[in-house]
């Protein structure tokens, strides 16, 4: 790029349009929480059984995640703004029949569909996004208000959930998602501009199965692997699917025209923030999962409390995410990433030292580390994908970008419930007086634990919830070193893979020529 080939500054319409693209990015994260907080209110309605209600929950996030690459792979087809105004669309109607839905198998068919619609928001945003903002500075600026609408949503979803159901009906979280996609669906034909791949062919279907078949199964297994520990279910489901991703990557490889162009994971940039993403969501993940078992099991908090205590750290990370977008721009972002997950392990070396008498004393301390140190990596990585792949491929980039962090979230999950349950039934010891059948429910898992001392009377029961929760909070303790080790890991990853990309600000180069340098080596510039 020469010195007079400098990319077009973007206006007020790029600027406005990109409030308007993160709105929905905040309802795919709200949806999510709002569900689980209104859970209770729906199974007494319907009558939804205990498998029906985890499929409540869980089938939103398997159908996003099963659906991003192919997502983002036809929005390079056929036009991002199109695919994501077809997306708002089925968005209103499914979200209408969600909320007056009489039957747990409809809510589940439209909670389903709401999945699939919002499967083309997050890789067609960040395509718009790359589109729109040209100029590197710019585009720096807008991923980081974009990261900064996802960790809103996170916020927002317990209080935008609290306020709707202590007010209105159960359907009320659904039909919250009209006016935005309506707004979307009204104002996206003029602000957002349009692009797709010309020669992009057609979408190869059997591609699509086998994508399906691969991430869907996977996910799952993980879930269930976090659920019930090690079962014959979760890992054929995880082998399974990890076979039929082996099969897709080798049909793309012979594919003129595939779903997921593996091409991208040759430019080094582009492989090594997504692989931080994904170990980062790993991270978050197990930390997440056993500091709020931790919160409602240990110190007894209902889980509104606990999302409400988390609105903290939640708030410092939004704060981390200005604060990394602006240094990013006169740092290189290597430096940037690397301190912040080093605050952040500094943050689970806090948790380490969680007991059950410390309480949120260093709970929250220890959140707020890790989150504040982990906010570069959440708005500065998916710059460095979306600038680093070529403007025809920007919805199978963005794709690679969520779909990293679906599987690292649910890895993340499932390793920490794992982990923490092997070092609570390794440290619990059940008191005398306790039945055989009521110690092995208790030995189970920390839930079995506390429910078993509260039906056990006298001095046994309150010896067992002791016993119960310090063998958790010891295999908090354990998860806790774990994700030290690996934000550390992560740290000097970022420091060495990274460290010859420019500041954000100053970038003006092309990032395609990354793809033909040597493997070991970062181009000085990116577009």
């Amino acid at each position: 790029m020469t010195a007079v080939d400098v990319p077009a500054k973007a206006g007020w319409r790029q600027w406005v349009g990109l409030l308007v693209l993160c709105l929905p990015t905040m309802l795919t994260t709200v949806d999510i929480t709002v569900t689980i907080l209104a859970l209770p209110h729906m199974s007494a309605d319907l009558g939804a059984s205990g498998i029906q209600q985890l499929w409540i929950t869980d089938i939103y996030g398997f159908m996003i995640a099963g659906f991003l690459i192919t997502m983002g792979n036809l929005g390079d087809r056929i036009g991002r703004r199109r695919l994501l105004l077809i997306g708002a669309a089925v968005f209103i109607v499914a979200s209408i029949v969600a909320a007056y839905a009489n039957s747990t198998a409809l809510l589940i068919a439209s909670r389903a569909v709401l999945g699939i619609a919002g499967a083309t928001v997050a890789p067609n945003v960040l395509a718009l996004i790359q589109r729109m903002f040209k100029d590197p500075k710019q585009m720096g600026a807008a991923m980081g208000v974009w990261g900064t609408s996802i960790m809103l949503g996170v916020i927002l979803g317990p209080v935008v959930g609290g306020l709707l159901l202590s007010s209105f009906w159960w359907g009320s979280i659904f039909l919250m998602g009209v006016p935005v996609m309506g707004l979307l669906l009204l104002t996206g034909p003029f602000l957002l501009s349009e692009f797709r791949n010309p020669d992009a062919g057609r979408t190869d279907l059997l591609s699509v199965l086998l994508s399906l078949a691969g991430i869907l199964p996977v996910i799952y297994g993980f879930k269930e692997l976090a659920r019930e520990g090690w079962s014959a279910v979760s890992v054929v489901a995880i082998v399974a699917g990890a076979v039929f991703l082996a099969v897709f990557v080798q049909r793309q490889r012979k594919l003129a025209n595939p779903l997921l162009d593996v091409s991208l994971f040759r430019n080094p940039v582009l492989t090594g923030a997504l692989v931080m993403a994904t170990l980062f969501s790993f991270v978050m993940g197990g930390v997440g999962f056993m500091t709020s078992l931790h919160m409602q099991l240990v110190e007894g908090f209902t889980p509104v409390v606990v999302g409400l205590w988390l609105l903290i750290p939640s708030f410092a990370m939004v704060v981390g995410s200005g604060l990394a977008t602006g240094l990013a721009r006169k740092i290189r972002p290597a430096f940037v990433v690397a301190a912040g997950l080093a605050v952040a392990a500094a943050g689970s070396v806090v948790l380490v030292f969680v007991s059950t008498s410390a309480g949120l004393g260093l709970i929250l301390p220890g959140l707020i580390l890790v989150y504040i140190g982990g906010s570069p990596v959440g708005v500065i990585t998916p710059f460095l994908i979306m600038s680093s792949a070529p403007p025809e491929k920007a919805g199978s980039a963005g794709s690679l970008q969520s779909t990293g962090g679906e599987f690292g979230a649910a890895m993340g999950v499932a390793i920490a419930g794992l982990i923490g349950t092997a070092v609570y039934r390794g440290d619990l010891v059940v008191p005398a007086g306790i039945g055989p059948d009521a110690a092995a429910t208790a030995e189970a898992s920390v839930a079995g634990g506390v429910a078993t001392a509260a039906q056990t009377p006298g001095p046994a029961g309150e010896q067992l919830l002791s016993a119960a929760r310090d063998a958790f909070t010891s295999g908090l303790n354990v998860v806790a070193t774990v994700t030290a080790v690996v934000l550390a890991a992560l740290a000097v990853f970022a420091a060495s893979r990274l460290r010859r990309v420019p500041p954000t600000g100053a970038a003006q180069g092309a990032p395609a020529a990354e793809a033909d340098a040597a493997a070991a080596e970062v181009p000085e510039a990116i577009n």
